[in-house]
């Protein structure tokens, strides 16, 4: 029986040949190519795991086909999914101690989705999961799960920004023969950050601006705006009438220009005190400045508002109300971020409520001799979560506008609602 040598060669072709004292008979193999996946401590063939040997403690990023033993005795730590994959690439996560439910492996696709949705956590003691990559839509999906139970793994915590402005304050009805009203004060103003817990329902509640006053004491405040379990946005004050000061609230309401009577102040680190009303009523306070004292027979301007690019478009809230002129005077200015502009000159020309859903004060009304006059509304509030895309839910109530900026998707509210995270 005839015996062989087999070899390869540096092209990579494979020769079997019977011994040189018989003759040489070569059949020649096309040559094939292929790759070995590696981890820092293995090598593999594709679609084998290669099991990293050695036991992580802290957080690195995983490599396709790798499998890792994960060791959270001392401290929690993220494990991050490979950039750039490719459909069927495959890592394995095992909880190597039995202590992931008090420290979580947290697994992080980057800018991939896990299940469709962001990062998740590992809290089952001795758990192990297969992540496969399937596309951009799902990212990566669990395809195995070792160990667990029935759920594999929970979405983890994540940071949202957030925008809360309640509502501004109204203006106050004026008597014939009274001086001029004071701007309704704007809502309280509150910007951060937030984090939010997946599968917990939180409600937005949107507050309404303060109505138009129909008394001539002070007018209604706004209503108060808040984000489960965050600080709430106090509602604007409203603003000083024949026979009343301005009140306080996130922002304070403009005085009255009889007598002349105070302004109400506003909410430390929500909004500024209106201003002093001498004759003409003075301004709303806003969310960024004071508002202005009256001069004379000229209304008072409601204090400015803050720009905020949280939907990705720079815009301003809660800007305080203009006073009320007196006599022939003219009305103070509104306030930047919806505030309304006083009423001018015996007719009360040009006075406006606030601009609705941005928590503008009201503007207040003109006084002598023009006959007795309602106030106005201030602007309803507003409620904005932007949250990273790969994190949203898509589960909302209360039917807000949801648009994209960059990487975030923004939630709108202008109306009561809730977002499940």
């Amino acid at each position: 029986m005839a015996s062989f040598i087999v070899y390869g060669d540096a092209s990579g072709q494979v020769t079997v040949a019977a011994p040189a004292a018989a003759g040489t008979n070569t059949i020649t193999f096309p040559a094939e190519t292929g790759t070995l996946y590696t981890t820092a401590s293995t090598t593999a063939l594709p679609g084998q795991i290669a099991w990293d040997t050695t036991v992580k403690t802290s957080g690195f990023t995983a490599v396709a086909y790798g499998g890792y033993f994960c060791n959270t005795t001392s401290a929690a730590f993220t494990v991050t999914l490979p950039a750039s994959p490719a459909r069927g690439d495959f890592v394995v996560i095992v909880d190597y101690a039995g202590t992931s439910a008090s420290n979580n492996i947290t697994v992080s696709g980057g800018s991939e989705k896990i299940n469709g949705a962001g990062a998740k956590l590992l809290q089952t003691n001795r758990q192990g999961i297969t992540f496969t990559y399937i596309d951009s839509t799902q990212g990566w999906l669990a395809t195995s799960n070792v160990y667990g139970g029935a759920t594999p793994f929970i979405g983890a915590p994540y940071t949202a920004s957030y925008l809360i402005v309640a509502g501004g304050g109204g203006s106050a009805r004026q008597l014939g023969g009274y001086a001029g009203g004071g701007g309704g004060g704007a809502g309280g103003y509150l910007v951060g950050t937030t984090t939010l817990t997946v599968g917990t329902v939180y409600t937005a509640t949107v507050g309404g601006g303060g109505a138009g006053g129909t008394s001539s004491g002070v007018a209604p405040n706004g209503s108060n705006s808040s984000f489960t379990g965050l600080t709430t946005a106090t509602g604007g004050g409203g603003g000083g009438g024949s026979t009343g000061a301005g009140a306080s609230g996130g922002s304070g309401g403009g005085g009255s220009g009889e007598t002349p009577r105070a302004a109400g102040s506003g909410t430390p680190g929500q909004g500024y005190a209106g201003g002093v009303g001498v004759n003409a009523g003075g301004g709303g306070g806003g969310s960024s400045a004071v508002g202005t004292a009256a001069v004379t027979i000229t209304g008072g301007a409601g204090g400015a508002g803050t720009a905020s690019s949280i939907t990705g478009t720079p815009a301003t809230y809660a800007g305080g109300g203009g006073g009320g002129a007196y006599g022939a005077g003219t009305g103070g200015a509104a306030g930047a971020g919806g505030g309304g502009t006083g009423g001018s000159g015996p007719a009360n020309s040009g006075q406006t409520a606030g601009t609705a859903n941005t928590g503008g004060g009201a503007g207040g009304v003109s006084g002598d001799p023009v006959g007795a006059t309602n106030g106005v509304a201030g602007g309803s509030g507003v409620v904005i979560l932007s949250v990273p895309t790969v994190n949203y839910s898509g589960t909302t109530t209360g039917s807000p506008t949801i648009t994209t900026s960059g990487s975030n998707t923004i939630i709108r509210f202008t109306s009561t609602g809730t977002y499940t995270a």
